[in-house]
């Protein structure tokens, strides 16, 4: 499904730890870590697809999570032109997306990459909120820095400041997202279960 624009209508996922931190998780067969993502079908709403969609990439149903809050409209992004498939009937030049921010209310275990024959991730670890702005692959960082930056408040209210950090206001005008964020007492990133994928 190709808006008259190009753009694919897209859903994606910020889970949050109880204690502030992301979801970061590590695409099968590459070196690349994101949020789980994925298309709507015609049929679906955004949130059906959310839910949809994190099954399939995390393993986790509705019991196991609590929505906290969603970007209003549509984010995009462009694909670079190396990814845009021209030989496609209705070209695709990019994503457009609603973000969910779901809290974790069930536990790590019921964390599962492997539900599905192709699954999307093969790795996962907590990060810092601000963390996969700096390190998702660049043509998705303006999205991710919006998407972060509607959804940050949201996640302040219900885990605090200290596990949360609004960007100081010269980088919010810059783009710039390089900073030290303050880390709870005694908190160190944590790595989740990986598994092999078939070959």
């Amino acid at each position: 499904m190709i808006d008259p624009d190009g753009y694919r209508p897209n859903v994606g996922i910020v889970l949050m730890h109880p204690d502030g931190r992301l979801f970061w998780a590590r695409r099968v067969h590459r070196d690349g870590w994101q949020f789980p993502q994925g298309g709507m079908n015609t049929d679906e709403t955004p949130i059906e697809a959310m839910y949809r969609e994190l099954r399939e990439e995390t393993g986790l149903l509705p019991e196991h999570v609590e929505v906290l809050g969603e970007t209003p409209g549509w984010l995009r992004y462009r694909l670079p032109q190396r990814a845009i498939r021209r030989n496609d009937r209705l070209v695709c030049i990019g994503q457009k997306q609603v973000w969910f921010l779901l809290r974790l209310t069930g536990q790590e275990t019921d964390l599962q990459l492997d539900l599905t024959e192709k699954p999307e991730f093969d790795h996962w670890r907590w990060v810092d909120f601000w963390y996969p702005v700096e390190h998702v692959v660049v043509f998705k960082r303006g999205v991710y820095a919006r998407a972060l930056r509607h959804l940050a408040p949201v996640a302040q209210r219900v885990v605090g400041d200290q596990a949360v950090p609004l960007p100081a206001p010269d980088m919010r005008a810059t783009g710039s997202w390089h900073r030290q964020r303050p880390r709870h007492p005694g908190q160190r990133p944590s790595a989740g279960k990986a598994f092999r994928s078939p070959d």
